[in-house]
């Protein structure tokens, strides 16, 4: 389990609180940020209550604070500026098992860029798309460098939502973070996520491993072994 699925995990779990949800609900309706005292008589609740929550949904990484005087106070007289809270800037997205339907349309969205821009087939640059963003993915993750090759691989590919397991020395993946679309786009799909997956175990421990497509049943298309 990747630590950014488990945030959001638990981000979400805090919306199974009623009050804490109707708070949530109230703040991101409104169209400007709002007060502890607003919230609490939106929602119906008592001001400590409201605070109590709030500040969880900050915590928990829903809401974002920002601080400001009411309209038309200003200067040393104005008072201290009040709490206000909207919704976070950041996205939350849970799904069991783990997808990256956000990576898939990222590198997608790159390659047409790419095609476009050079004049090159889309496919052409969906391969070298696909091939950079692993690599930059393997790049930035950290693993136990002293690992051998094959556990510091599946290491790093659990951070993506793979669930690498060892099976008679490869690693078979036996979650595909991109299942809707590859069953609609096999060919497509599998392949983009086999120069993802090649180009992420290469950066991890260059010129150790390979990726291949490798199709079974209820995993992902591919496998990644010693080169």
């Amino acid at each position: 389990m990747s630590e950014d699925f488990a945030d959001d995990v638990a981000s979400v779990a805090a919306l199974g609180e009623p009050v804490r949800r109707a708070l949530y609900r109230y703040v991101v309706a409104q169209g400007a940020p709002v007060s502890r005292e607003q919230a609490a008589a939106g929602t119906g609740v008592a001001h400590h209550v409201a605070k109590f929550n709030l500040d969880r949904l900050v915590a928990d990484g829903l809401l974002d604070v920002e601080y400001s005087r009411p309209p038309g106070r200003t200067g040393p007289g104005a008072g201290r500026p009040a709490k206000l809270y909207r919704r976070a800037a950041r996205d939350i997205s849970v799904s069991l098992p783990e997808r990256r339907y956000d990576l898939a349309g990222h590198v997608m969205a790159e390659a047409i860029t790419v095609a476009g821009r050079d004049d090159v087939p889309v496919d052409d640059a969906l391969h070298t798309v696909a091939r950079g963003t692993g690599r930059r993915l393997g790049e930035t993750t950290e693993v136990d460098a002293a690992a051998p090759a094959l556990d510091a691989a599946g290491e790093a590919l659990a951070r993506y939502g793979y669930e690498p397991r060892a099976v008679e020395g490869e690693l078979v993946l036996a979650n595909c973070p991109f299942h809707r679309l590859a069953a609609d786009f096999r060919q497509l799909v599998c392949g983009m996520n086999l120069d993802l997956v090649g180009g992420l175990v290469d950066a991890v421990r260059p010129g150790e491993l390979a990726a291949r497509l490798n199709p079974g049943p209820d995993r992902c298309c591919v496998t990644v072994a010693e080169a």
